[in-house]
């Protein structure tokens, strides 16, 4: 993709990117006339508070035109929609100035996509720049090749879509559809039909068979062919018919150079047109008879175009399968009936209808009905997630067995899914270093490669002793040699096939530099609490003890705990109420903050707390001892303990419990202790599998850091195995350990999932944030977003990461050296005209692409 801004008539109008690709200061006013009306985004900079937004809003609502206002304080932008029949951007603006606001950007702008399916390599693109740099209000482009689709952003003031719409085409390029950026839905992938029956397809084989008859005639069947021609130009019926096959053949490529030669760009179009134009010029001048060289180099040209069109369609495809995955039409519950409705109708509120087997339409909230459903197009989960109740659910998933009711929580423009396609469209606008590289090249290669081409045909009969025909011949397959198609999309298609394949295995990667960045990182730094851990207390030990069951400890602490409301007592009640343990009834309940709960079970007092709670109370805990009987803790005897022996409950078993990280619970009265119980967040079952996973690809340093006491870090560090730890770190310090970390490798990745990790992950060279599907926050500020609750797709991330720059690197230095091979190769005649197209063009975009493709199969593994 190519991003271009311009500079425009008002400083309003500026935008610039930094080296991470995020727009600042971004002009870009999103204006879409739609059937709910014109939506108008603008930017108000001093509209940073709650207060500041609601003065914005009443304001602008005073405008009867007005339909909805949308003040977005932590980004200070206002999207407004309206009826533009009743009002004007500059009424809105106004509106905003008189609330005592000032709008910095967006009056009068708008931000359209362009469908141009034939727009499908970088050449391509820069004729279409070069078109849209001509047009008088233009803010900011981008061209996309690998959509097949141009994103502008322009001033009505001074353009027009028509006008727009005319320069693209003035470019040689068909404009199939204008979308608005207020849209709901997206911008669609191209859909074409099949390139090989197109009706340049159909034309290159028509000229292909009558270039193949040619050659019958100058080979096999040369007896036949006889001189159509005699005189000062002579022709034989092959030449004839290689004449033809260039006129049927080379049609699109004439046209298709008449189109860069009036916008000034020195492409591939332009380059084959000469050469072509050149070979027969050579024949008429010098009766060389190159005729079968152009007619040759007219189809396999084509054929090259043809190629690199299906190549482009694959990796597009690649993309339309993520918007294929939500429905076009919904369910609704209306009017007491049910009624199937375009998904763009339905609205927030609304009760969706979803049956077994079909795709869930919309995001929402369950209502009524219980299914497994499958999450894996959003989130990568290869395993069905059972749905009740109150459950959330995304846009794009597959009920798999039962009947479900869903409320609608957002429109279908705003869901999970579609931020995901608008993010990994987006994505194409973050450049690689190695994109950004290339581009640069190339814009050196060609003229150079022009200026050899040249240098060669004045050259070679003075140094080589050739004939000047054949010098001629040789600059010509320098020209098509000239142009870097191959080079230029190597890094581009892969670039797309990393993102898109991540997509659809629940990673969604912001752009390319981030992809390329994961794959270059040397240590990952990974918060505990929700990531290493589920981020969820549960209780893993019950100790009971004076003759008291397990099921009796339970009951008694369930009972205890019922009315409590820290998280260590909720994990209690509900591990009780899981158990069927059953209730008792309590009375006279206090919250003892700190330290524990007091309250009445059948008329006396029990407490449940900390160990150092129960020695406030006056507790001997150095007198109890708990019973192992065949590795099992029971109860307390003195005859069991000289059976059996025993552990002392200070010494041995509390100290063991608080030594795997868990908090210990002791539940009793003030005369007797009736049970043990620990708690802990428990580490997620694929922690461990994931951190040595790492370690195997190559990662040289995982490190864990958490606010948590550093005895329960330690616990949890020795069992997942991470290199280093540190432990009870306030948000700051978690930022400066990633310093320290950067200071000490090449890139660190910050893996977390919490608001106090937001300072880390902006630190680190990758930010990923876990668990990131339906959360709005975290799909927008990270760079990598694990879309599950699933460490897994880490290992999976690094190796993607790491295979597609291993895949870019050889596409760039292979296509590279094989152009600059062939170049050095063509003086010394070794390299026929035909075999620069078919080898140097045709067969190195095909096998770029095709090494690209290679990403879209790389899936996780069981071993992630």
């Amino acid at each position: 993709m190519t991003n271009q801004s311009r500079p425009s008539d008002d400083d309003r109008g500026t935008a610039h990117s930094d080296d991470h690709g995020h727009d600042h200061g971004r002009s870009g006013a999103s204006a879409a006339d739609l059937d709910s009306g014109t939506t108008l985004q603008l930017s108000v900079p001093e509209m940073d508070c709650a207060s500041c937004a609601g003065k914005v809003r009443n304001s602008v609502q005073s405008l009867d035109a007005v339909k909805s206002v949308d003040p977005q304080v932590t980004t200070g932008t206002l999207t407004v929609t309206y009826d533009a029949d009743g009002a004007t951007p500059a009424d809105v603006a106004e509106r905003v100035e008189s609330a005592g606001y000032t709008v910095a950007s967006g009056v009068g702008e708008t931000t359209e996509t362009f469908t141009v399916p034939g727009m499908d390599c970088a050449s391509c693109a820069g004729k279409v720049e070069n078109a849209l740099d001509a047009v008088d209000g233009v803010v900011t482009y981008q061209t996309q090749p690998t959509t097949g689709s141009v994103v502008v952003t322009y001033d009505q003031s001074d353009a027009t879509t028509d006008e727009l719409t005319r320069a693209i085409e003035n470019a040689g390029y068909e404009v199939t559809e204008t979308t608005a950026s207020g849209d709901t839905g997206g911008t669609d992938v191209v859909e074409t039909e099949s390139v090989w029956r197109s009706t340049r397809a159909k034309k290159t084989w028509l000229s292909g068979g009558i270039a193949a008859l040619g050659l019958l005639l100058e080979f096999p069947l040369t007896g036949l062919n006889a001189s159509v021609l005699s005189g000062p130009i002579t022709f034989t019926l092959a030449d004839v018919l290689f004449l033809f096959a260039v006129a049927i053949g080379g049609q699109e490529i004439a046209r298709n150079g008449y189109y860069s030669l009036r916008n000034r760009n020195l492409d591939i179009d332009l380059l084959m047109t000469i050469a072509i134009s050149g070979a027969i010029v050579v024949s008429l001048v010098f009766g060389e008879g190159l005729y079968m060289e152009a007619a040759t180099l007219a189809v396999l040209f084509s054929v090259a175009e043809l190629l690199e069109r299906y190549s482009m369609d694959k990796a597009r495809n690649s993309l339309q399968e993520l918007m294929d995955l939500s429905p076009d039409e919904a369910t609704v519950k209306r009017n007491g009936g049910e009624v199937t409705v375009p998904v763009n109708e339905v609205r927030v509120g609304d009760v969706v209808v979803v049956r077994p087997g079909e795709k869930i339409p919309m995001d929402g909230e369950v209502v009524d009905g219980e299914s497994a459903v499958n999450q894996a197009p959003i989130t990568g989960e290869s395993v069905p997630v059972d749905k009740t109740g109150g459950d959330e659910v995304y846009a794009g998933t597959i009920n798999e067995e039962g009947y479900l009711e869903v409320r609608v929580t957002s429109e279908a423009g705003d869901n999970t899914l579609s931020r995901i396609v608008e993010m990994v469209e987006d994505a194409q606008a973050n450049k690689t270093e190695r994109e950004q590289f290339v581009e640069r090249f190339a814009g050196y290669y060609t003229p150079a490669v022009v200026a050899f081409a040249v240098l060669v045909t004045l050259g070679t009969p003075f140094v080589l002793g050739v004939a000047w025909e054949q010098a001629i011949v040789y600059g010509l397959t320098l020209l098509v040699l000239a142009c870097p198609c191959a080079f230029v999309i190597s890094t581009p298609v892969s670039v797309v096939s990393g993102i898109t394949s991540a997509a659809k295995n629940g990673v969604l990667i912001k752009g390319g530099n981030h992809l390329e960045a994961m794959g270059e990182i040397d240590a990952v730094a990974l918060d505990k609490t929700g990531t290493l851990t589920k981020g969820e207390l549960t209780v893993t030990d019950v100790v009971a003890l004076n003759g008291n069951s397990e099921d009796d400890v339970l009951r008694c602490s369930r009972g205890l705990e019922a009315r409590s409301e820290h998280p260590i007592g909720e994990a209690i009640v509900e591990h009780a109420s899981e158990n069927d343990v059953g209730k008792r009834s309590i009375d006279e309940f206090e919250s003892i903050t700190g330290k524990g709960v007091r309250a009445d079970l059948n008329g006396e007092a029990h407490y449940a707390g900390k160990p150092g709670f129960f020695e406030e109370l006056d507790f001997d805990l150095s007198h109890v001892h708990a019973v192992t009987d065949g590795g099992v803790v029971t109860q307390t005897s003195r005859q069991l303990c000289e059976r059996n022996g025993c552990l002392d409950l200070l010494q041995d078993v509390i100290p063991d419990l608080q030594s795997e990280g868990k908090t210990v619970v002791l539940v009793g009265t003030e005369d007797e202790l009736e049970g043990v119980i620990a708690v802990a967040d428990e580490v997620r079952p694929e922690a461990k599998t994931a951190v040595s996973r790492l370690h195997d690809l190559g990662v040289e340093h995982v490190v864990m850091l958490t606010g948590d006491n550093e005895r329960t870090a330690r616990a949890i560090a020795d069992e997942v195995g991470v290199d280093d730890f540190r432990a009870e770190l306030l948000p700051d310090e978690k930022v400066a350990a990633i310093r320290d970390l950067a200071e000490a490798y090449e890139g660190v990745a910050m893996v977390g999932d919490g608001v106090n990790d937001a300072p880390a992950l902006a630190t680190a060279t990758v930010g990923v944030a876990m668990g990131a599907a339906g959360t709005d926050t975290a799909l927008e500020t990270a760079d990598i977003a694990l879309m599950s609750d699933d460490l897994s797709r880490l290992p999976y991330l690094y190796e993607l990461s790491h295979d597609a720059n291993g895949v870019i690197r050889q596409n760039i230095w292979v296509s590279l050296g094989a152009k600059a091979a062939l170049a050095l190769a063509v003086p010394f005649g070794l390299v026929p005209i035909w075999a620069a197209v078919l080898v140097g063009d045709a067969g190195m975009t095909l096998g770029v692409t095709g090494n690209a493709m290679r990403l879209s199969r790389l899936t996780p593994t069981s071993e992630d």
